[in-house]
């Protein structure tokens, strides 16, 4: 791909410097993205609502403001952002990917998409979700399937998974997520690019959620230069957030970060208790000898965890999370997707001694992770142990191996929730490769507690070791309509 589809995967940092030396302009940059999303999104379906003309309205207003003298342009000026159907913009429709909300129209702006359109961006789509956001994939009875760029038959992950399969198709420059579970993470590993959850309390949240610890706000990106400006951007204590924390921290420009020689890290392949691919293991491994060529000591470590974590996180996740889901289940039972149906039945079993047991458990798990912390820079684990399921699997009713061994349908093949109970440590995930089927794979950057810049700049070391973002580095999706495989 050339000319035209190489803005597409431009990153914000490079087009805010050719927009501003007067290079490229934000119109010709809307443009490309909106051709490029009109001959993918049949195929790849990351888009609910687009706004392709109001969008390009914004572009010509934003190349003006660029064609002043007096330099007055905002920090993310004329840049494309894709906004993920669950978060609210004043005065326009968010579905959540339910036909039980299909006709909702927000009446304020979540405050960290607030935060990014005062800085400038445009948004000119929303972007794909399970209902409710409660899934790994992103399917819904709403919205139909939503499909890995890189190969068509298998998931681009969720709940985010419109942003990211938006940003490997080349249909957005920037985009919103949230992470309950692995949200942000698990489709920013299943289609190559860069997701970062930060620490509860760093980024504001909408009510009643800002209030649950292992929910978080944030963005994916293409490259770890462009999550920096998100979090920038969206980050820092709000008057309508009591959760926020301040000051607010600022993330350094990632190229003055520095090196990583003389670096402990620490790492795991299947957290002590998890089933992993084969490949997901080797291209994990393959990333921790990154780091050790990049002067770090790496040193693998045991955890002590085993599979009692997935129910330290459901318990959580029940108690709160399919609590609210599980009030549409009297009225609304027979409209809602089969695996949120699920999650509500499953909610109303849940007990104040399940909750408690939850934070029994958070505590026992980070007896064992702190101190491995405390003497180490990073730790560093896969962030799928599977690549991805197919895009249209239902864990309701069908299997999920790995290694012909069955593992739980929902997360069992993914190993990112843990790092959702350990709320407070920030955690990105990367391109570490990809897997026999052409799909990406991704590993997690976990810092210490609220010590987010150790984490941008381990990632940013990587990235320059192990480069993900070139012409080579891009899906092939057929457009023809033809099923199957999008890389040639």
């Amino acid at each position: 791909m050339t000319g035209k589809d190489d803005l597409c995967y431009l990153s914000a940092s490079e087009a805010l410097a050719r927009f501003k030396a007067r290079k490229l302009s934000p119109v010709e940059l809307m443009k490309a993205l909106i051709a490029r999303a009109e001959a993918v999104q049949p195929k790849i379906n990351a888009f609910t609502f687009t706004y392709f003309d109001q969008a390009l309205d914004k572009a010509r207003a934003a190349e003006a403001r660029y064609m002043k003298t007096d330099g007055r342009v905002r920090p993310l000026e004329g840049i494309p952002f894709a906004v993920k159907d669950e978060a609210y913009i004043k005065g326009w429709p968010t579905s959540s990917a339910s036909l039980i909300s299909k006709d909702k129209i927000a009446e304020t702006t979540s405050p960290e998409i607030e935060r990014m359109l005062k800085a400038g961006v445009i948004v000119h789509a929303r972007t794909a979700t399970p209902e409710f956001s409660c899934l790994g994939q992103t399917w819904s009875r709403r919205w139909g399937v939503t499909r890995n760029p890189w190969n068509t038959d298998k998931t681009p992950g969720g709940s985010s998974g419109g942003s990211a399969a938006s940003l490997a198709a080349g249909t957005t420059t920037i985009a919103s997520g949230s992470d309950i579970g692995g949200s942000i993470r698990i489709p920013a590993s299943c289609c190559g690019v860069v997701g970062f959850k930060a620490p509860y309390g760093r980024i504001p949240q909408d009510p009643p959620f800002n209030l649950d610890v292992y929910c978080h706000s944030g963005g994916l990106a293409r490259t770890v230069a462009d999550m920096a400006l998100i979090q920038n951007t969206m980050a820092g204590p709000h008057p309508h957030d009591i959760a926020t924390i301040r000051p607010k921290l600022r993330i350094p420009p990632v190229d003055s970060l520095g090196s990583i020689k003389g670096w402990k890290v620490a790492y795991s392949v299947d957290l002590g208790y998890a089933e992993v691919d084969k490949d997901v293991a080797k291209n994990t491994r393959d990333a921790v000898a990154a780091f050790k060529v990049l002067g770090a000591t790496v040193e693998e470590v045991d955890l002590g965890w085993d599979l009692s974590v997935l129910a330290t996180a459901m318990n959580h996740l029940n108690h709160i999370f399919g609590a609210a889901i599980g009030q549409n289940l009297r009225e609304h039972r027979y409209e809602m997707t089969s695996y949120a149906r699920k999650w509500s039945e499953a909610a109303q079993l849940s007990t104040p001694a399940d909750f408690f047991a939850s934070l029994v458990g958070a505590g026992a798990m980070y007896r064992t992770l702190g101190p491995i912390l405390d003497a180490h820079d990073v730790f560093i684990c896969p962030t799928t142990a599977l690549s991805a399921v197919r895009a249209d699997l239902d864990p309701t009713k069908e299997e999920v191996t790995i290694n012909d061994k069955p593992v739980d349908s929902v997360l069992g093949w993914v190993l990112t929730y843990p790092f959702n109970v350990m709320s407070r440590c920030p955690v990105m995930s990367v391109p570490s490769g990809f897997d026999r089927e052409g799909v990406p794979t991704g590993i997690q950057i976990v810092g210490r507690t609220y010590d987010d810049v150790r984490v941008f700049r381990a990632a940013a070391a990587y990235e320059r070791a192990k480069p993900w973002l070139s012409p080579k580095a891009r899906p092939w999706i057929d457009t023809s309509g033809r099923k199957g495989k999008a890389r040639a």
